[in-house]
């Protein structure tokens, strides 16, 4: 029973996976004792398009059972603006229109300060900024900060190119449009502050057709950090040739040491990790770039998001995991990437 209650201590202590200082920093992390599931849920939307949100504490007590010791929580950076009116009886009718809003922003505020203190520790981000109208963005960021001092340390995510949305109003930012961004990305590399990018690669007609827009946010904006959501997929690309896609993605790394990578979304499962015939590139290519690389569940927090919806897409988003090599998990899915990239203390512990 002594040598039992050992091994449990022991196993009780190893789970404890993201540790302060260097005590415990030296135990190792057991893959095959452990899983492979992530910790940081950098990729969090509190907010869904349309309808009620999921009782914030509810989803927070959802991350601390599964295991999440950070997120990041994010509006969505669209909403159906008529839903406001036809949750509250009014006229459903007429064309639908999905469009930025700093309303989430107020409501995830708002409920970050009503709990403060929880197992999970939060960061909110804003997901206002409508992109091809930059205008009032620094105004806006203001409000927030007025509103919720130090509260906002992150920005997204927020749309540059998403086709999804091309039925709903939206359009493709131009490269005018990324020329006008110059105010609000001064104010976030002035903050050290990270922008979350949805952007289409392209489609399944043309591969790399959006790419020159990220291109040009990065050529003229070299000081700050953007995350590239979803390494560039989407639902309008299922078919890109894995070899040609990681090619890509090390070229712009390469060029621009301030782009990072997300590999939230189960888009990612469904068409490239989970098939072992187009996974190998992959692999490869984040334990190369690991320690740029951030992820995620993307799970969109509706009240109808049951703690085993939540449980599935962290299931999904963390497969990948087991594949990579020592260090790129203890980067990806140990957390240390997230850590780095936001001068947090915390040290994602040695992988045995």
């Amino acid at each position: 029973m002594k040598q039992a209650g050992k091994k449990a201590a022991l196993i009780g202590a190893l789970v404890s996976l993201v540790v302060s200082g260097s005590a415990l920093a030296e135990m190792c992390y057991d893959r095959s004792v452990q899983g492979h599931r992530l910790v940081v849920d950098s990729h969090l939307h509190f907010q869904p398009f349309s309808g009620p949100h999921l009782n914030h504490q509810v989803l927070v007590e959802y991350l601390q059972r599964a295991g999440i010791q950070y997120a990041n929580v994010y509006g969505i950076g669209q909403t159906r603006i008529e839903d406001w009116a036809c949750l509250n009886g009014g006229d459903c009718s007429g064309n639908t229109v999905i469009a930025p809003t700093m309303k989430n922003d107020f409501v995830n505020g708002v409920n970050m300060n009503a709990y403060p203190r929880t197992a999970v520790q939060l960061r909110a981000s804003m997901t206002f900024p409508d992109l091809q109208n930059p205008e009032g963005i620094v105004d806006r960021m203001a409000i927030l900060d007025r509103e919720f001092p130090g509260l906002f340390q992150w920005m997204g995510e927020a749309n540059l190119v998403k086709q999804a949305l091309f039925s709903y109003g939206h359009e493709a930012a131009t490269l005018e449009d990324i020329a006008n961004w110059a105010p609000f990305m001064a104010k976030l590399a002035e903050r050290n502050m990270p922008l979350a990018l949805h952007s289409d690669m392209g489609n399944d007609e043309d591969d790399y057709g959006y790419v020159h827009l990220m291109e040009a946010v990065l050529e003229q904006y070299p000081d700050n950090t953007v995350v590239w959501m979803h390494l560039g997929t989407s639902r309008e690309q299922d078919d890109l040739d894995p070899a040609e896609h990681v090619a890509e993605m090390s070229r712009l790394m390469d060029a621009h040491p301030n782009l990072w990578f997300d590999i939230s979304w189960n888009v990612l499962y469904d068409g490239y990790f989970r098939d072992a015939n187009r996974r190998g590139p992959y692999v490869e290519f984040l334990n190369q770039y690991a320690s740029r690389i951030l992820t995620g569940t993307d799970v969109v927090a509706s009240s109808y998001t049951s703690y085993n919806d939540y449980l599935r897409a962290l299931e999904q988003n963390s497969f990948i995991n087991q594949y990579l090599d020592k260090r790129a998990f203890r980067y990806i899915a140990l957390g240390q990437s997230y850590f780095d990239l936001l001068d947090i203390d915390d040290v994602a512990p040695p992988v045995c």
